[in-house]
């Protein structure tokens, strides 16, 4: 069960045990449930918070009419890197009812510019109180709670002076559990015919089916709905990441913040492209097919897409979770680049990739994590790259044991990747770390299928053991908190983070 009601000091190290992990292993978690539409820049950050925001809404319900006064207390790394990572932004459009897979990005800065303007917020869409964010939302930089480093505390009193408090961690990759509850997904406890805890389960499952991993996946999620519901998600979550890539690939600018960080993707993009003319994705994948096949020129071009999805995730825009957001340019660049590259593009390899890809991260969090405030950037960009290079592999023909591996190659060059984002912004060096994990994802793949598995000497299994030992040992300031690294040898004032 999670508990935080104990507040202890955040400048020790935070370490949970392993006991935590085991209350994951026989959670079940659709291809869904890890990738998720939502809105830049943190999905720990940003989208858990705006659906811990949903959560006690649905609390509210029928009481919303007798709330008085409501305050959001926010410890451990949400408050360390909160301002930076958008939290206090989520949590205006999370409490006014807005929903992160549909709200229009482009009024995200008019409407929290109106919040703070009138103090007033519109609760649920329904009710408007009282609410100054400079005063209502507490940064307790110097707290924690001990169940996880990103906790958020709703405070709300009635109108009758009844006073209710509702505890709520974001665990990693949106995923949210309120105190008390089990830390498992929505969809945990649906029996699945094929239930997979470990890379050893997963192996082993696709050995007795004949499947390959996106095959057992694929059936795995008919216990949620049927085949043609899932492929149509899955595709519209390449959607979203295809409309991602060729969107931050056509702006240019500053990214908001502080940081004076320019956009270089589209920069990129026209240089590469050479003045080639296109008017829609479908057509400026083909000029990008035609200027070759060189090596630089690909990596030119993977590096591009990755850039272009961190940079609209560092704008506020809608991106997806991969597994979470600030690693989520590592699998759209690594899929376009394999649509585009490699294997014409058709539905049935990016359902294949996003399946294969979703079962490695799901193993990770299961055993592990995918929190960068637990694991540092190697629950971040090291899963994301393990799930790409996964995912490539068997489209590219690779066998079951050699996606495996792939994977396993993956993540082991991202062993002990810290999370020091500067300012706290999740943009240096966060968005060039999803071109390397993109990079590393890709030559794991080929490691891995010019390989022979069984002459492995690292399983997949160990790997993800030795993530989860390495977090431990991590100090709380190279997870998420901007108090080492980068982020302080880099001498830059940012008076809003």
């Amino acid at each position: 069960m999670v508990s935080g009601s104990e507040v202890v000091i955040f400048g020790s190290d935070y370490n949970a045990t392993d006991n935590e992990r085991v209350d994951h292993f026989m959670e079940s978690i659709s291809v869904l449930d890890m990738f998720k539409i939502g809105v830049g820049p943190s999905s720990s950050h940003t989208l858990g918070p705006w659906k811990a925001c949903t959560k006690f809404l649905e609390k509210l319900s029928g009481r919303l009419s007798e709330v008085k006064r409501l305050e959001v207390q926010l410890y451990g790394s949400l408050a360390k890197t909160g301002m930076g990572h958008g939290t206090d932004v989520a949590l205006m459009l999370g409490l006014s009812g807005f929903d992160p897979v549909t709200f229009d990005v482009e009024t995200i800065d008019e409407t929290i510019d109106e919040i703070r303007r009138k103090k007033v917020l519109n609760l649920n869409g329904e009710m408007e109180i009282p609410f100054d964010p400079s005063t209502e939302i507490h940064f307790l930089k110097s707290e924690i709670l001990p169940y996880h480093p990103n906790a958020l505390r709703f405070v709300c009193e009635f109108s009758n002076s009844e006073l209710i408090r509702e505890t709520y961690y974001s665990v990693g990759g949106g995923f949210v559990v309120q105190e008390g509850d089990d830390d498992r997904s929505e969809t945990a406890d649906v029996p699945l015919p094929y239930p997979i805890n470990s890379a050893a389960d997963l192996s082993k499952w696709c050995r007795v089916s004949g499947l390959p991993i996106s095959g057992v996946v694929a059936e795995n999620e008919k216990r949620w709905r049927t085949e043609e519901e899932t492929k149509r998600e899955v595709l519209k979550i390449w959607d979203v990441m295809s409309n991602c890539i060729y969107r931050g690939c056509h702006r240019d600018g500053i990214l908001p913040g502080g940081l004076q960080v320019m956009r270089r993707a589209s920069t990129l993009n026209r240089r590469l492209l050479n003045q080639k003319e296109y008017d829609n994705y479908h057509d400026w994948r083909i000029a990008i097919r035609s200027g070759g096949e060189g090596f630089a020129y690909i990596l030119d071009w993977v590096s591009c897409f990755a850039l272009a999805v961190n940079e609209e995730n560092a704008s506020f825009s809608r991106v997806v979770t991969a597994p979470t957001n600030g690693a989520a340019g590592v699998i759209p660049a690594v899929l376009q680049y394999l649509v585009t590259f490699r294997e014409d593009h058709c539905h049935d390899l990016v359902f294949k990739f996003l399946c294969t890809a979703s079962e490695i991260g799901s193993i990770f969090k299961k055993r592990a994590t995918i929190s960068a405030a637990l694991g540092g950037c190697q629950a971040e960009i090291g899963v994301s790259s393990a799930m790409a290079a996964a995912g490539l592999t068997e489209c590219l023909g690779g066998t079951v044991e050699q996606s495996l591996m792939a994977a396993e190659i993956a993540m082991e060059h991202h062993l002990g990747l810290t999370c020091d984002p500067i300012g706290g912004l999740v943009q240096v060096p966060c968005i060039e770390r999803n071109t390397m994990g993109a990079i590393k994802a890709i030559t794991a793949s080929q490691l891995a299928i010019h390989s022979d598995p069984d002459k492995a000497k690292v399983p997949l299994d160990a790997v993800v053991k030795t993530m989860w030992e390495t977090a431990q040992d991590m100090n709380s300031k190279y997870k998420e908190t901007s108090d080492g690294g980068l982020a302080v040898n880099i001498p830059i004032s940012l008076s809003e983070c």
